[in-house]
């Protein structure tokens, strides 16, 4: 059972690892931490940095692998699926994350079915971002009485 809410979505993310960087796409993305498709297998236990770039405020954060499925199909372009924890116990700046991060998955959506363009994950953050970050919610600067 989880122990935390997973939101589907398709979102460039860079993480580093034993200083070998890579740019992958996350497809959960939970409070707790992300999973993602990843070039090759990792141990339970490692620490990785996970840079999110086109979010605003630009996220980053260390976090433990936490299992990792090798994936079955010896052709696949991606070799393994990891899933990791985030280290930084600083919820609300996460909860933000999630919620912005699942705007701009419901954006793209949406430009996809009202205007028929598709966008790439990294276009909808931008154009997202360019249109309602100014608007979003931010909870370091908003107070509620």
């Amino acid at each position: 059972m989880r122990q935390f809410i997973r939101h589907p979505l398709n979102i460039p993310i860079e993480i580093d690892s034993a200083n070998s960087p890579s740019k992958l796409d996350a497809y959960s993305l939970g409070i707790g931490g992300l999973a993602f498709h990843g070039s090759r297998p990792m141990n339970p236990g490692s620490i990785v940095h996970i840079k999110i770039p086109y979010i605003q405020p630009e996220f980053e954060t260390d976090a433990r692998v936490v299992w990792c499925r090798t994936e079955d199909n010896p052709n696949a372009a991606l070799g393994a699926e990891l899933g990791v924890e985030f280290l930084n116990t600083d919820d609300a700046y996460r909860t933000r994350m999630v919620e912005q991060l699942c705007h701009i998955e419901q954006y793209r959506l949406e430009v996809l079915h009202n205007e028929g363009r598709k966008l790439s994950a990294e276009q909808a953050a931008l154009e997202w971002i360019s249109k309602f970050a100014a608007d979003f919610p931010n909870p370091q600067t908003d107070s509620n009485p």
